[in-house]
């Protein structure tokens, strides 16, 4: 946990109303500097994240040469890159951090893999407890030499780069990250690699990459890719508005007695749109509009308004699609009438804190009815939520869903270690109090 702290008083409000434009996706920016840093030429990026996880990610990729700079505006950042596939990616000096991002750590991991030095990459306290057996597994497998604390379980990693050769490789859970992991080492390998999926999950890696040049097959749950016979292509783009981001002011809008909430340029991707489904599913008045696509990516405008929502239940191959949300869902069910049941998402309990454990703990705090189960939890909604003290155990996402709880709850919330937006959602206290106002 963080040693320092910053509280966040939360009160209700008597109309919650605005329109507010999202920060840059997290899962794309991650991608589109990685990719962009190894292609040839020089790409734009508008709208890159602003959140730290990112930046991790970009302090790294100029830690092994690339060359990275920023524009203003600081809420809509560009940055401006140069390709690193004429003279390759650079031997770092020091250890690489990639902070609190488990997506920087396994995207890096892997291409640190193929190339022709040795590297240390570690992360703060919260990541070196997160399980990289899964993706050490794997990259191993293509014949990778990389190490990790606890018998190959924990970062740091130690990777001295090899020649790597395809494989097929079957995901023992859906998980984007380990997903992209292995295509990415397969770019630079001899020979076809194969991703078997037990479910479909987030696919922005594959966009972005057959984008850029690369030849990729999809059959079912299976990808399979061809290794680069040229270097990728530099692509500019626009990354749209973080539907993860935006899903707290969705729930906020459906919660609220008297609100009506647009988000403008919301990423829609189909594989990241089980907030919707959900919110749908319960009854939520939500709206759908401006539909477009910009590099391959789906965006619109959604537009919610006070909704008397019900009790669902939660399992099977949407978990994916909304892994990121449950918290926030979970705010939702305690406000819903009747009983909902979430299931089949273990993968929160290796996330930035145990989110089964931690969501449920802070709900509590609040008056939530919630039991526990060891992949997800059943929540008895239609209790009146009634402000408290809680933590944020410095997960970010749980920081923000309690503001929301905080919100529609009667009386006070004081919010613990609310500094934790700032991994992905700086400008958040500030949104939120755009609508509030």
């Amino acid at each position: 946990m963080a040693k320092w702290n910053i509280i966040k008083i939360i009160k209700p409000c008597s109309r919650l109303e605005g329109e507010l434009v999202l920060p840059g996706d997290k899962s794309i920016s991650h991608r589109a500097v990685i990719l962009n840093s190894l292609a040839s030429g020089e790409a734009r990026i508008v709208n890159f994240s602003p959140g730290k996880d990112c930046w991790s990610t970009v302090s790294c990729l100029k830690a092994m040469g690339v060359k990275i700079s920023k524009k203003p505006p600081r809420d809509c950042p560009m940055l401006l890159i140069s390709g690193a596939a004429q003279n390759g990616l650079k031997e770092p000096a020091n250890v690489l951090n990639a902070g609190n991002s488990g997506t920087t750590m396994r995207l890096l991991g892997a291409i640190l893999s193929c190339q022709p030095f040795l590297s240390i990459i570690t992360g703060d306290s919260s990541l070196r407890s997160r399980p990289m057996r899964r993706l050490i597994k794997p990259l191993r497998s293509m014949g990778a030499e990389i190490y990790g604390r606890g018998r190959n379980s924990f970062a740091p990693l130690v990777i001295k780069g090899k020649e790597l050769h395809g494989v097929e490789f079957s995901l023992p859970v859906p998980s984007a990250q380990i997903k992209s992991a292995v295509l990415l080492a397969g770019l630079f390998a001899q020979g076809r690699t194969i991703v078997h999926q037990p479910l479909p999950s987030r696919d922005h890696t594959e966009i972005l990459l057959e984008s850029m040049g690369v030849e990729l097959a999809a059959n079912g749950n299976s990808i399979s890719l061809t290794p680069l016979l040229r270097p990728l292509r530099a692509i500019s783009l626009r990354v749209p508005g973080d539907i993860s981001s935006g899903a707290y002011f969705l729930v906020a809008g459906a919660l609220h007695s008297n609100a009506r909430v647009k988000v403008k340029n919301c990423g829609i991707n189909p594989t990241r749109t089980g907030i919707i489904d959900i919110l749908l599913a319960m009854g939520a008045k939500l709206k759908i509009e401006n539909e477009r696509v910009e590099t391959g990516e789906p965006l619109a405008d959604i537009v919610v308004e006070s909704s008397r929502l019900s009790g669902v239940e939660i399992n099977g191959s949407i978990i994916p699609r909304l892994i990121d949300e449950i918290p926030i869902i979970a705010v939702a069910a305690c406000v819903a009438k009747g009983r909902t049941v979430i299931k089949g998402a273990a993968e929160l309990r290796v996330k930035e804190s145990d989110r089964i454990a931690t969501v449920s703990r802070e709900l509590l705090r609040l008056g939530a009815r919630i039991e526990l189960l060891s992949d997800g939890m059943v929540i008895h909604g239609g209790k009146s939520l009634v402000g408290a003290e809680v933590d944020t155990h410095s997960d970010h996402r749980l920081a923000m869903s309690l503001a929301i709880a905080g919100l529609v709850a009667k009386g006070k919330t004081i919010i613990n270690h609310a500094q934790a937006v700032q991994i992905s959602y700086p400008a958040f206290w500030q949104d939120l109090q755009k609508l509030t106002n």
